[in-house]
């Protein structure tokens, strides 16, 4: 079994670009979204990714993910998601001893701005940059799932 141990931060400033390593830009939508079960289609860049998620628990749940043509993927967002489309800006960058994705929202969710750091095990140990903002890993609004059925735009008091 695939397990994903992440935490999840707002970002303060753009020092982050200074260690830029890609950018994608990626549209994904949810095919199905449960408390214990999560089926996502995105289209990242020209590839097409099919990822089905088990329940979080603390910081970690099981990740299947399957590379799928693209254009099934366009399909699948067109005909199947239900929820409205997330449209994101991926930067991948390199600091403090691992690799970093930065999200840049855009639509609905514009003005939102995500760090996540793939870690080993959930007490691992690393050094947070300069340009991370407040930790958000358990707050369920930050969910991309949970964003594309409550976007940024309609939080009151929002905090970004």
């Amino acid at each position: 079994m695939a397990t994903e141990i992440e935490r999840k931060f707002l970002v303060r400033h753009d020092g982050w670009r200074k260690q830029l390593l890609s950018t994608t830009h990626l549209m994904q939508g949810y095919l199905a979204s449960t408390p214990t079960l999560t089926v996502r289609v995105r289209l990242e860049g020209d590839q097409g990714r099919l990822t089905i998620k088990g329940a979080t628990q603390g910081i970690s749940r099981s990740e299947y993910e399957y590379p799928i043509p693209p254009e099934d993927a366009q399909r699948m967002l067109d005909e199947l998601a239900e929820t409205a489309i997330i449209d994101k800006t991926r930067h991948r960058v390199r600091c403090c001893g691992h690799v970093w994705e930065v999200d840049l929202f855009a639509g609905d969710n514009e003005g939102l701005v995500l760090a996540e750091v793939e870690l080993g095990a959930e007490d691992e140990d690393f050094e947070r940059p300069s340009w991370l903002g407040d930790e958000v890993s358990d707050d369920p609004r930050y969910y991309n799932a949970n964003l594309a059925r409550h976007p940024f735009k309609d939080w009151s008091g929002r905090q970004a």
